[in-house]
Order: C-alpha cells, then sequence, then structure tokens
C-alpha cells in the first residue's frame, strides 16, 4: 500500500522529496561524493526513477540552490519587514541566516563545495545571483539605518555588506570545523554587536 501510495506521488512531490534528500545528504557528508545512487537510496526509487523527474544529475542541483534562493531570501526579507526598525532589521536579518544555517547545515556545504569548482556552472551562477539579491537587501537595509541616523550615513554601504556576509560564513566554517552547530546562534548575537558597534562609529 506504501508504494503504490508513493507510485500517484506527482512530480512536484518527487522533486520536493529528491530535493530534501539532497539537503540531508548534504549534512552528513562531501556533496561532491553524492551519487544519483545515493538520492535514489535516501528516496527509496531506482536511479531511473530519479532521472524520470529530473534530466540530470546537475539539474538536480540546481533545483536545490533553486530551493535556497526561494526559502531563504523569503526568510531573511520577512525578518526584514517584520522588525521595527533598519538596525534591528540587520540584526533579525543575521540571526535568520543563521537559524536557516543551523536548520538546513547541508546548504553551506553545497554552496562551498560548488564553488570550489573551477569552472563557470549553472549553480554557481544561481549562487552568485542569490548572493548578489542578498547583497542589494542589505544594502537597503543600511540605506534606510543611515537615513533615520542609526548608522554613520557615509559609510562603505558595500563593503559592509560584504562583511555582513562574511562574518556568517566564518560563523559556519566554525561550526563545520567543530562538527557542531550548536553554538552558532550564541556566538552570531555576540559577533553581530560588535558588527552594529562599528557600524554606527563609521568608517
Amino acid at each position: 500500500m506504501s508504494q503504490t501510495t508513493r507510485v500517484r506521488l506527482s512530480t512536484e512531490t518527487r522533486q520536493a522529496e529528491i530535493i530534501a534528500a539532497v539537503l540531508q545528504l548534504s549534512a552528513r557528508r562531501s556533496p561532491a561524493l553524492i551519487t544519483t545512487g545515493d538520492i535514489a537510496s535516501a528516496v527509496a526509487l531506482t536511479q531511473g526513477a530519479v532521472f524520470r523527474h529530473f534530466p540530470s544529475k546537475d539539474a538536480i542541483w540546481l533545483a536545490v540552490m533553486e530551493w535556497v534562493e526561494s526559502n531563504l531570501l523569503s526568510s531573511l526579507e520577512s525578518a526584514a519587514q517584520t522588525a521595527p526598525d533598519p538596525l534591528a532589521g540587520m540584526q533579525a536579518i543575521f540571526m535568520a541566516h543563521v537559524g536557516f544555517v543551523m536548520k538546513h547545515p547541508g546548504v553551506p556545504r553545497i554552496i562551498f563545495s560548488e564553488l570550489q569548482l573551477p569552472d563557470e556552472t549553472p549553480v554557481k551562477i544561481r549562487v552568485r545571483g542569490i548572493l548578489e539579491r542578498y547583497q542589494q537587501l542589505l544594502m537597503q537595509q543600511l540605506g534606510a539605518a543611515g537615513k533615520c541616523g542609526q548608522i554613520d550615513p557615509t559609510i562603505d554601504k558595500a563593503g559592509a555588506a560584504m562583511l555582513f556576509i562574511g562574518t556568517i560564513q566564518g560563523l559556519v566554517m566554525q561550526s563545520m570545523l567543530r562538527g557542531s552547530s550548536e553554538r552558532m546562534n550564541s556566538d552570531a548575537k555576540r559577533v553581530f554587536l560588535l558588527y552594529r558597534n562599528a557600524l554606527r562609529s563609521g568608517s
């Protein structure tokens, strides 16, 4: 009965299962070592069945990054919109990103693995697009914070946005080295205070 139910699942549902499986597998091992056979086993399908829902392995990874873009950026935008002021919005974005990584530890592993490849790939282009949208969101927040006097209005907004993202990447790397993300939330709160103070003091 269970197998019959699975056969009736829509392609969209199957694709969502496959994406979720890739994220889970990436949290436990190097994404570069994950095969379509591993993915098929994780969702209890044959490799042929997996390829009925995605034309290639590259298409699977691209779909994973599309999922990341949709879910991460919507989470960050929501955090900014619900904050009482722009600087609080920056902190909300920071903590939302950290929370997303703690919930989906496979995501940074996939991104770091992809960025190490020398060739330009559709997935790498997608990652670049995510970073560009992220930086635009941060620069909007920084501009608004400057206008209302929360931070130095002359601050290098592009540099501040890069530092913001780079700080989170540093926290992620440390959690990967420790093999645990337990301290990420408390570390993030401490580190953001330093970042916020730097914004207030200017260049």
